[in-house]
């Protein structure tokens, strides 16, 4: 699988580089998330989340947390307690304030940690998401198999990714609006000019549908499904362990 970096001249690793990249978009990036996604970024958040209501998990993992808003939608389950982790000390400064503003600092934790490299012992979560982080992994299969690690046997794993679409006229409306009108905004409003070429690109080159599945059972995940949302724009994969 091709690693796409946000500056593929660099030399940096491409885990330096999203960390430095998010840290400088932080103070834009929700603003950025719902302005670019219209919005719909909120109503994928609650479909994701929905796949863990029966399973009522009492800790839950929410990895590439960023900013936290899908650790925030996870409190719909009421669990005991939400984790995130990530990269970004940026953007986790800035989850931060909105859990203490929301005054939910006893039961969202927020910490800066690799996804490949998990400071929990085995079998310890009852549940993990990932929504639009697992594109940034420097080895995706490394932190696929973490994240199976730190989970209980039953637990599930859900993730929010966004897909490529094939169907027409979605499939030419999309990539127009993503390699044209997303980064000449992104840009222009975060001041990053790599985020947001970034972004598209990392999609394109992301195995995505049944290529993500494979990975998830090659790993070990039971029970995989692939559901398409938003005419195949994003998808939510989940798995058990």
């Amino acid at each position: 699988m091709t690693t796409i970096k946000p500056i593929q001249t660099s030399g940096a690793s491409k885990k330096q580089q999203v960390e430095e990249m998010f840290d400088s978009i932080s103070g834009r990036y929700d603003f950025l998330n719902h302005f670019l996604s219209m919005g719909i970024d909120r109503s994928w958040r609650k479909k994701a989340i929905s796949e863990l209501k029966d399973l009522r998990p009492a800790l839950i993992l929410d990895m590439a947390t960023g900013t936290g808003d899908l650790a925030f939608e996870a409190l719909s389950l009421k669990p005991d307690k939400v984790i995130g982790i990530d990269l970004s000390e940026g953007m986790l400064e800035v989850g931060r304030k909105k859990i203490h503003a929301a005054g939910k600092s006893g039961v969202i934790e927020l910490y800066k940690g690799d996804s490949e490299a998990l400071s929990f012992a085995d079998n310890t979560f009852d549940a993990c998401t990932v929504g639009f982080g697992v594109r940034n992994f420097e080895n995706l299969d490394k932190g696929l198999s973490e994240i199976y690690r730190v989970l209980k046997p039953g637990a599930k794993f859900v993730v929010l990714e966004f897909s490529k679409p094939r169907i027409f006229p979605v499939r030419q409306l999309y990539n127009f609006y993503f390699n044209t009108i997303l980064p000449f905004w992104g840009r222009y409003i975060s001041k990053n000019r790599s985020a947001y070429t970034y972004l598209p690109e990392s999609v394109k080159h992301f195995p995505d549908g049944e290529a993500f599945i494979k990975h998830l059972k090659d790993i070990g995940f039971k029970h995989t499904t692939s559901r398409a949302l938003t005419f195949g724009i994003c998808s939510i994969y989940t798995g058990v362990k």
